[in-house]
């Protein structure tokens, strides 16, 4: 371990009393220091970095801890971390470079991270590179990942169109495993407002990244926050922009998943609504032959703000195949505690004769609790045909085929017989 010299000491008080000028922006302090010291402007400097703004590593590395706690960044860094303007000038005035990257992300990475548009305009105006890659593989676009930074991805994209050897790739892909483009970086995020300008600005709403996702797909997955079990209206609106965009909603990743799928998986009956009337394939099957119905079934128990009758009524009026019958007992042991959408899957068929395996898969306490409803269940569900009209209902149904959706709407019929038709649940069977 080198021992501490006064003069090692002197330096380190010197970078403290520097980063600390920039952190408080007091150009007179930064200008004097390096008037009147050595300190040269391009001295890294180690910066309390928690969030990790100013670095970025290669996809796969081990970090040491105190590299998830400080960075390494040029005065230049600081200045735009801290919105220190004024001591931007100055160290831009004493010739800072604009594209030094120290921890892996130039000053331009940096300021469209924390969506800090003056200083990409400033970056911009003295030189700073709009495609240059930071060491995690992306360029400045991918950074713009909040609301905030909207005016920064617009600078960088009105910049680029005027300069054409500093032309923004609006559709360039990160260099690193994922192989991700901005507008991937956006629907994953859930900002409507840089979709629709990335968009605007020619972006492909069919790219697809590494693993085969589209946009779309990207979005519709990650629509739901698994740790507060919360549905995203701005994920819904990526999707809806995307669609209107003309995004291919039938499009498969590596695993034949579509985002019907990923939307089933969360349950999200706002967005399978939205796919399916944009004609998403409901019999569509992944790798391991499951539909998106199957999705939901999975899934039933373990999505609280879910509403699963719903999720199995438009899938099933959008052409779903049904649970083959000999299976149904995991159907009840998915969905026992949800009595409603049991009875959405029961009505989809003409008949369905029930096993001791019904029985068992409905716990006790839950069969006690909803015993009127298990109890007409188990009496429809016999030797003996279903009623007249529910027969009359499958019928109808039969002929819609996959249209059921729009066609029964269309029906010169009561409302509460389209809602029948369409298997509304009323909370017991007939």
């Amino acid at each position: 371990m080198a021992q501490s010299t006064p003069r090692s000491e002197a330096d380190r008080g010197l970078k403290t009393r520097f980063l600390q000028a920039l952190q408080r922006d007091d150009a007179d302090e930064v200008r004097r220091i390096l008037h009147a010291t050595s300190l040269d402007v391009e001295t890294v400097l180690d910066v309390e970095d928690q969030s990790m703004i100013l670095a970025s590593y290669k996809q796969g590395y081990w970090l040491p801890g105190h590299k998830l706690e400080s960075s390494w960044a040029t005065g230049l860094h600081v200045c735009v971390m801290y919105d220190s303007i004024a001591s931007a000038l100055v160290l831009l005035e004493k010739g800072a470079a604009v594209n030094r990257k120290p921890n892996g992300k130039t000053p331009l990475h940096v300021a469209c991270e924390v969506g800090n548009s003056n200083f990409v305009a400033l970056l911009l105006n003295h030189g700073a590179r709009i495609n240059s890659v930071s060491l995690s593989g992306h360029t400045a676009l991918h950074h713009c990942i909040t609301g905030e930074s909207v005016d920064c991805a617009k600078q960088l994209i009105l910049k680029g169109g005027s300069h054409s050897k500093q032309r923004v790739q609006v559709d360039k892909r990160s260099d690193n495993n994922d192989m991700e483009t901005p507008l991937h970086t956006v629907a994953r995020c859930g900002i409507p407002e840089l979709v629709a300008l990335y968009v605007a600005h020619g972006a492909n709403v069919d790219a697809a990244n590494a693993h085969q996702e589209t946009p779309l797909i990207t979005a519709a997955f990650w629509a739901l926050s698994m740790r507060e079990q919360e549905y995203s209206t701005n994920h819904h609106l990526v999707c809806r922009l995307l669609l209107d965009h003309g995004a291919n909603v039938n499009l498969q990743e590596e695993d034949n998943k579509t985002a019907l799928h990923k939307a089933a998986w969360n349950c999200d009956h706002v967005l399978m609504q939205m796919l399916l009337e944009a004609d998403a394939d409901a019999r569509a099957m992944d790798i391991n032959g499951c539909s998106p119905i199957q999705y939901v079934l999975k899934v039933t128990p373990v999505r609280p703000a879910g509403v699963p009758e719903i999720c199995y009524q438009l899938l099933l009026n959008h052409g779903a195949a049904r649970i083959y019958p000999p299976q149904f007992h995991k159907v009840l042991q998915s969905c026992h505690q949800f009595p409603r959408a049991v009875e959405v899957m029961v009505n989809s068929y003409e008949h369905i004769k029930c096993t001791r395996k019904w029985r068992t898969a409905i716990p006790d306490i839950v069969y006690k609790q909803h015993r009127e409803f298990y109890d007409s269940l188990f009496a429809a569900c016999t030797n003996s045909p279903r009623t007249l009209l529910h027969l009359a209902r499958c019928a109808i149904r039969a002929q819609m085929r996959n249209r059921c959706h729009g066609g029964i709407q269309n029906l010169p019929v009561p409302l509460s017989i389209q809602r029948y038709l369409l298997l509304e649940p009323v909370g017991v069977i007939y």
